[in-house]
């Protein structure tokens, strides 16, 4: 198990390297200068040269990029040059939305996935198989951000259950809180429960065929307690690998879907950063969502060997 965990983390350590890498040259080389911006089309080169000297932007290229490096080891994210308060209060204050929603969405994912995906492996053929997959086929051809404008008209405007947008902030309730999230999450939910059920619907017909789901069913287990305490075990690999690509998926997710209901989140901290030309914040957002789907990936590879411990010895 040590070198088994060993090669994971040498392999998350690396990742997260060349994410780091790949992410700074990217904002390196776009164009736009981020004094100028801050500064308005009328200042003078010499006080946008100021300006940009106070804000490290004339110091070599690897210098800064050392900097935000040993800053992040650090805690010291900087200062946004938009709202000239700390990188890491902005974050923080943004990830008590998207974590919340990206998690919600997970769970209501998994939830729906595995129990659509179990029933039409069970119905094989069947009527029960035919009309599951056939809503999960118009699942994955709905777009996100379309579906979040049809619950909105749905449930904001016409029944009127819940706000169109916005978020009333933790502080007001967790009721009120994770009400505000329901639709948002419920809009990413549906493309990626889509995806997942027929995963898993394909990766129960297989095991369902193995050896042992016939020696189970022969010492007398109903077929019920055979699905769900055998069959779905041992089906778990691959749905368990789609699951940690999702999550990632969730994530980029957000940017969107927060934009269409006014969260105050992560992704809406994006796009006004780069409106605003805030390199600092895009870097420090796009290296913080690149390093929680790498971080959640590694712990995908060590479920796996929980799952299946083969798969742990094949890796020594």
């Amino acid at each position: 198990m040590s070198l088994f965990l060993f090669k994971r983390t040498i392999t998350l350590l690396a990742t997260l390297v060349g994410a780091s890498v790949v992410i700074f040259l990217v904002l390196e080389i776009l164009p736009g200068n981020a004094a100028q911006i801050l500064m308005g089309p009328d200042a003078t080169a010499e006080t946008v040269e100021a300006l940009a000297s106070k804000l490290g932007l004339d110091r070599p290229p690897l210098e800064r990029y050392w900097t935000w490096i040993s800053g992040m080891l650090t805690g010291d994210l900087g200062l946004s040059y938009a709202y000239s308060v700390p990188v890491s209060e902005l974050i923080l204050e943004r990830l008590g939305v998207t974590v919340p929603l990206a998690l919600m969405a997970m769970a209501i994912t998994t939830i729906l996935a595995i129990s659509a995906g179990v029933f039409a492996a069970s119905q094989h053929n069947k009527l029960g198989d035919v009309g599951m997959m056939g809503i999960t086929q118009a699942g994955i051809a709905i777009p996100n951000f379309w579906f979040a404008i049809l619950l909105i008209l749905l449930f904001s405007v016409h029944l009127k259950w819940f706000s169109a947008g916005g978020f009333p902030g933790w502080e007001n309730g967790l009721g009120a809180g994770l009400k505000a999230l329901l639709l948002p999450a419920i809009s990413l939910a549906v493309v990626q429960s889509a995806i997942l059920a027929r995963i898993t619907r394909s990766a129960v017909l297989e095991v369902l065929r193995e050896d042992f789901v016939r020696t189970a069913r022969a010492k007398g287990l109903s077929r019920r307690a055979t699905l769900w305490g055998h069959v779905l075990r041992n089906s778990l690999i691959p749905v368990v690998t789609v699951m940690g690509l999702q999550f990632a998926e969730l994530l980029a997710g957000t940017i969107v879907v927060e934009n269409v209901f006014y969260l105050p989140g992560l992704g809406r901290l994006v796009f006004q950063s780069i409106a605003n030309r805030d390199v600092i914040v895009v870097r420090n957002c796009v290296m913080l969502l690149a390093a929680m789907v790498v971080i959640v990936n590694f712990f995908v590879d060590l479920l796996y060997a929980v799952i299946d411990p083969r798969v742990k010895a094949g890796d020594v």
